[in-house]
Order: structure tokens, then sequence, then C-alpha cells
């Protein structure tokens, strides 16, 4: 039987510090205006809540390789910053001397040497096995201070299932729905074997509004797997289909646009956890969409998060998986249900127990109406922030 901890396979949410590490490859003889990009952009970030230090290396066996590294106090604090129009600004400078960058995200769960004494074994102990791991972190922030809280490590190691969570949303004109539901969900599926490692597992499209939602399930290399479909005929072609409807608009023809689209459109998968015991075709796939007031786009998809690990360690549950996106104050919830996703439609929603639809009615933009607090008044909350199902395409077994 598996603990929550080892049921959560991703989380922003548990506090504990960033390490980003950014590799890059410059074009040859642009070493010099990279370095005073890099200045620059230095002096920007330093000023940035939550970043702590970077550090800039050089390869010693290739001059045109180098890395970046910076420290975060939290997650949410460097997806903030990164999700937002000042970092896609910042940033752009950086194109015109380097060919090309990954980016990888860590959290910090051991230190060792020198610097790290007694306490470093203290502070990734798991502390107390009652409640969440969300409420033990926050138990042993508060033991050691506001200080020891801002360098907090991973309380365990995740274990996740091999699979790399992303989403992509963009909104079209109002108007164009119909026809660009249309060629969403009759465009040609991509190869599903990007290379040897790497492979797509999942596609689901969904919509509210005019507002589309692209969820990706990748094993292996998200980053190669993005490329991979952004070659595919069938997604070329879908993409040029839609370029009129949209509100945004871009050439993909020109990588700066393309880039530049992409990186607005990005929507980060924050939290996911899973009862375990497979995805079976009798799980039901559903989206809500909840338009968080301005700044409590963190705070309401941090609420989603705890209220579906409380839900996946109720064996009663009908919720088997969870996965919550977050950008700015766009949070997106996509579940596995089993059953109908209106037989609790306080669970589904997210507000079971006592004042959580309350909470939800604080943090939302949309909740002009008040809270609601009957049955009937929950379950048109929840059919007004369900998107509707495009698509959802599941990639043949691995042979």
């Amino acid at each position: 039987m598996t603990t929550l901890s080892e049921r959560i396979s991703q989380s922003a949410f548990d506090d504990s510090r960033l390490r980003v590490v950014l590799l890059l490859d410059l074009y040859d003889g642009a070493q010099n205006q990279f370095l005073e990009v890099y200045e620059d952009l230095h002096k920007q970030v330093s000023s940035v809540p939550g970043h702590i230090r970077d550090e800039l290396c050089q390869s010693i066996e290739n001059p045109s390789q180098w890395l970046i590294t910076s420290e975060w106090e939290s997650a949410p604090r460097f997806l903030a910053w990164v999700n937002s129009e000042e970092h896609v600004a910042s940033v752009q400078p950086l194109h015109g001397c380097v060919r090309d960058t990954r980016s990888l995200r860590f959290s910090v769960l051991r230190e060792t040497g020198r610097d790290h004494g007694p306490g470093a074994a203290a502070a990734f102990s798991p502390g107390p096995s009652a409640g969440t791991p969300f409420a033990a972190a926050a138990a042993s922030a508060s033991a050691d201070g506001p200080d020891r809280a801002r360098g907090r490590l991973q309380v365990a190691p995740r274990r996740g299932d091999g699979v790399v969570r992303h989403a992509l949303t963009f909104t079209v004109k109002p108007g164009s729905e119909p026809v660009v539901a249309e060629l969403l969900s009759g465009y040609t599926s991509p190869e599903a074997q990007v290379d040897e490692n790497t492979r797509l597992r999942r596609t689901s499209l969904f919509m509210h509004g005019n507002r589309v939602v692209r969820a990706l399930e990748v094993e292996g290399d998200l980053l190669a797997a993005l490329r991979h479909v952004a070659l595919q005929p069938g997604v070329r072609a879908l993409e040029e289909a839609i370029n009129p409807y949209l509100e945004q608009d871009r050439d993909l023809s020109d990588p700066g646009s393309a880039r530049t689209f992409f990186t607005r459109a990005a929507l980060p998968a924050v939290h996911h956890v899973a009862a375990g015991g497979g995805d079976g075709a009798e799980l039901g796939r559903h989206a809500l969409f909840y338009p968080a007031k301005k700044g409590c786009g963190t705070e309401l998809a941090r609420l989603l998060a705890a209220q579906d690990e409380a839900a996946v360690d109720d064996a009663t549950s009908p919720i088997q998986a969870s996965t919550v996106f977050q950008r700015d104050d766009i949070v997106v919830r996509l579940l596995d249900l089993r059953g109908p996703h209106d037989a609790r439609p306080a669970l589904t929603l997210g507000v079971e127990g006592g004042h959580k639809a309350a909470v939800l009615a604080r943090l939302l933009d949309s909740a002009k109406d008040g809270v609601p607090t009957t049955h009937q008044e929950i379950s048109l909350f929840l059919e007004r922030s369900e998107m509707r199902l495009i698509t959802d395409r599941r990639s043949p077994a691995r042979a």
C-alpha cells in the first residue's frame, strides 16, 4: 500500500528551495555579447522576490557551452517570475547570441559538505508522520523560524511514474469557437514514438468559452516531445489553420514570434497526485477552469492540490488522479474520475468539507454570485467551471 507522499509525483507546493539549471549553446563569436546580456539579466533577476543567487559557468571542454544555475526560495516564487511578461521581455536579447537552451528545475533534497553541518540533516528530516506533506512542511518551517523556512529542503523523495505533464493555453476570437473546436477535433495525430527514450502518451484538448487548453503526457524528455510534435505535418497544418482565429497574432515561420507565443502559452503542471491502480479506460477525463482573482492564482492552485491529496487518500472517492496546472491567475484542474463527474459535485469542484466553498469563492474572479452552499448551487457552479472535451487521444501501448 502506498502512502500519500508516494502518490504525489509532482508538486510545487512543498516550500522547498528550487535549483534551476539553464544549459546554453552560444553562436560562434557571441561570447562578449552574451556576457553583456547576462550582466543586465542578472541585475534584473537579483531584485525578483524569492531569488537567492545564481552562478555562471563555462565548459572546460567546449567554450561555446555555458551553464547558469539559480537558486530560489520556492518553486512558486520562480514560476511567478518565469511566467511573467517581465521575464519574456528580459530574455529576448539572449536569443541573438544563443543557439539553443535547455532548462531543468529541481527541488533541493539534501546538502552535504563543509558548509552543511548537523543542522542540515534536520532540514530534510520528514518530521511527524501525521497529516499531509504540506502540513509537515509547514510545521517544520514554523519550528525553524522564518530564516529556516526560506531555506527548506524537500521533505522526502517523490516517486514518479516516468510521465511528464505539461499544458498549453491560448484564446481565440469570440465567435470562432465552433470552427476552432472542429479543427482541433479533426487533426492528424503525431507519431507517438519520438526517439528510443521518449514517447507521447496522451493528448487531451478542452475549451471553456474562447479559451483552449491542450494537456500533454510524455514518457521521457518533454522538450524533445514538444519539438517532435511541432514538426509533424498534421500538427503544422492545424496550427496554420487556427492562426486566423487566434487573439494573439503569431508567425510560426518566424522563430522569435513562435518562441514568444509558446512561452506565453505555457501552462505548467504544479501538482500531480494519483491513487494508483493504473489509468484504465473506465476512467473519465474532465477539466475544470478556475479564473483566479488578480494575484490569487498560486493560493488557489495550492488549495485545489491539498483538496485532491485528501480525495485520493479516501477509498470512496471517485477521483483517481488529479493534475493542477497554473500560470499567473489561470488555474486548470485535470481529473481522472471513476463514475459520473457530478455524483459528488462538491468533491469534483474541490470544495468538499467545511468552509472550502467560501475560500474558493474568495479566490475566484468568476464567483460574482456569492458562495455556493446548497447541492444545487454547487452543481451549477461545477457546470459553469467544466471545460468542454474536444478530443482525448491515447497512444497505442508499447509492443
